[in-house]
């Protein structure tokens, strides 16, 4: 795969520099669906350039979590900031918190990348144009600079001769490779990925989990929902396990994976490793 200069990822997206060194800020976070309480006072803080790699069986909010942060899911309770910004809310007199207005979110979201289980690519869309779609219409790029900064972001994930390709016509790792490539185009300081390999066949993981790879080693900011422990082993600053709507333990990848502190931790690992 392709490695681009660190001048060039400025131009592609690749590693903006956010306004604080704590990108992601979550305080007491709390969500419900009706009467379930699915994230109970979930506190998490992401530095510039680390990969929190979050772990947790099924129903423990791993999800949940990360689609608050992009406020794709709204919260209950405590706040969430992304590169020193209050995501998805206002604060009124006396600290009321109030949900901002969908332009201002719009605006909010345009720092944070997401690549989701599913690849949610544009059918009627080649892989340029699905690209290049949000830069041109949403930041207002002029089309042909879009298309040079496609084609580069292409080139990095390894399908430059796939420009002209619809997605019916990719394989499920080409497919969310180019997911990756169109929100990397958006130059965001944050990328989360909600279990990126999962819908895919055994033989195509390696070669989204080696994009992801490189990510992280040219220092992009990642939280990333995964049930690949080895890249979490190779890749993760920390491990995060959640369960029940609640951080269990974190550490560094030694620490959690070697020697888990907590019960819970070593019961679920004990079963996937």
């Amino acid at each position: 795969m392709t490695t681009v200069s660190d001048n060039l990822l400025g131009a592609i997206g690749g590693v903006p520099r956010p306004e604080t060194d704590v990108v992601v800020d979550a305080r007491d976070v709390n969500k419900y669906f009706g009467r379930l309480h699915v994230l109970k006072d979930v506190c998490l803080q992401v530095k510039r350039q680390e990969t929190v790699v979050v772990i947790g069986p099924s129903g423990s909010g791993k999800t949940t979590f990360i689609r608050c942060v992009n406020h794709l899911e709204k919260i209950q309770g405590g706040r969430i900031f992304v590169n020193g910004h209050l995501i998805g809310y206002r604060e009124t007199g006396g600290g009321k918190l109030v949900e901002d207005r969908e332009k201002n979110i719009s605006l909010q979201r345009q720092e944070i990348g997401m690549v989701f289980q599913r690849f949610n690519l544009f059918p009627h869309m080649t892989a340029l144009e699905n690209i290049v779609e949000a830069p041109i219409h949403v930041r207002g790029i002029p089309e042909e600079e879009a298309r040079v900064v496609g084609r580069a972001l292409l080139e990095r994930v390894g399908l430059a001769a796939k420009e002209n390709v619809y997605p019916n016509q990719l394989s499920g790792g080409q497919q969310q490779r180019i997911a990756i490539a169109r929100a990397l185009a958006m130059k965001p300081a944050l990328m989360l990925f909600d279990e990126p390999t999962s819908a895919l066949d055994p033989e195509m993981i390696g070669e989204v989990l080696e994009v992801m790879k490189e990510l992280a080693r040219e220092g992009m900011t990642m939280i990333v929902v995964s049930h690949e422990m080895g890249f979490a082993r190779e890749v993760a600053n920390r491990v995060v396990m959640m369960d029940d709507g609640v951080v269990v333990e974190e550490g560094t990848p030694d620490q959690v994976f070697s020697a888990p502190s907590q019960e819970r931790t070593k019961t679920f690992l004990s079963k996937i490793l």
